[in-house]
């Protein structure tokens, strides 16, 4: 009786490991979080006002995430509009009811997450503000095998 217990006990966690690693795969898959890892790596160079063109505007749901080319207005280091693109090369205004009004400030080249009311989570990810990847060093040679 008890290696029977044992053995669904063991069996319970090693089910919770592999559904724990199962979500850990699909974030990775996530186009948010790829991009939020580079900057990480990287860091990124400060957004100064104006209007950028090439941004990524992000809805996150759950472990899903679209990811869209879009317009951004900046003011005061706040995005104060967004816009996404068509096809056609014009924008939509992107506006979503929030569950909280606060300003989408930008750190590292990502704004603050927004939540609207269908607990979506918003972002603007500013890629050409990515700094470049780091040099590597060069490694030393072996000592000569005499």
């Amino acid at each position: 009786m008890k290696k029977l217990l044992v053995a669904i006990i063991c069996l319970a966690f090693s089910t919770l490991n592999l559904s724990a690693q199962t979500d850990v795969d699909a974030k990775a898959d996530n186009c948010y979080t790829k991009w939020e890892e580079k900057f990480d790596e990287r860091g990124a160079e400060e957004v100064k006002d104006g209007t950028y063109e090439d941004v990524i505007i992000t809805i996150r749901s759950g472990s899903t995430a679209q990811c869209y080319a879009g317009k951004v207005e900046v003011k005061d280091g706040k995005i104060i509009a967004m816009y996404r693109r068509l096809e056609d090369g014009s924008y939509e205004v992107f506006k979503r009811k929030l569950k909280y009004e606060v300003p989408m400030t930008i750190t590292n080249g990502i704004s603050a997450t927004l939540l609207t009311m269908n607990d979506e989570l918003i972002n603007v990810i500013f890629p050409k503000t990515l700094k470049p990847k780091k040099k590597g060093y060069v490694a030393a040679p072996e000592p000569p095998q005499d």
